[in-house]
C-alpha cells in the first residue's frame, strides 16, 4: 500500500470521522426519539452533512495519485477507532443527553482535525484541501455548537438530586 504524507493521513481521518458521524447521529437520534422529538431533526440534518462530507472527502482523495486506496483504509481504521468509542460510551442504559455528551466529544475531535488538516493544506499550497476544508470546517463548528447546546438544554431538565 501506498506510503501516506501527513496531509493524505489527516485527509483519510476526516473522512473516517464523517464517516463514523453518521454512525453515531443515527444512535444518537434513535435515543432522542422517544423524549426528545424536537432535537431528531437537527440529528438528522448532521447524518446528512456527514454524509456529504464523506462523499467529498472520498472525491478529493480519489485525486490522490495512486493513493485513494492508502486514503480510505486510513479513513476505515479511524471510523473503526471511533466506533469502539462509540460502543463503548454509549450502552443499553444511556439516554439522550448521553448521546448528545458523546456527539460533543465527537464534534470537539472533529473540528480540531480540521482545522489540523487546514494548517497542513495552507503549508503544502493544495487549494483543492483548502477548499474542503473552508466548506467542511463551519459546519463542524456548528455541528459542535449544536451539540453542545442541546447538551446543556438536557441537562437543564435533568433532576440533580436524583439518582442515576
Amino acid at each position: 500500500m501506498a506510503e501516506l504524507t501527513n496531509l493524505e493521513s489527516k485527509l483519510g481521518e476526516v473522512t473516517g470521522l464523517a464517516m463514523a458521524a453518521k454512525e453515531a447521529t443515527s444512535k444518537v437520534t434513535t435515543l432522542a426519539k422517544t423524549e426528545h422529538e424536537e432535537l431528531v431533526s437537527e440529528l438528522e440534518r448532521m447524518h446528512e452533512e456527514a454524509a456529504e462530507t464523506e462523499r467529498r472527502c472520498t472525491e478529493l482523495g480519489g485525486t490522490f495519485e495512486g493513493k485513494k486506496t492508502a486514503i480510505l483504509e486510513e479513513a476505515r481504521e479511524t471510523k473503526q477507532k471511533a466506533a469502539s468509542m462509540l460502543e463503548i460510551y454509549l450502552d443499553e442504559k444511556s439516554d439522550a443527553l448521553d448521546g448528545f455528551e458523546f456527539l460533543t466529544m465527537a464534534e470537539a475531535g472533529e473540528v480540531g482535525h480540521w482545522e489540523v488538516l487546514e494548517k497542513l493544506a495552507g503549508t503544502a499550497d493544495r487549494r483543492e484541501v483548502t477548499e474542503l476544508v473552508q466548506w467542511a470546517l463551519p459546519i463542524q463548528q456548528r455541528h459542535l455548537e449544536t451539540v453542545r447546546t442541546a447538551s446543556a438544554q438536557l441537562a437543564a431538565a435533568e433532576n440533580p438530586n436524583e439518582t442515576s
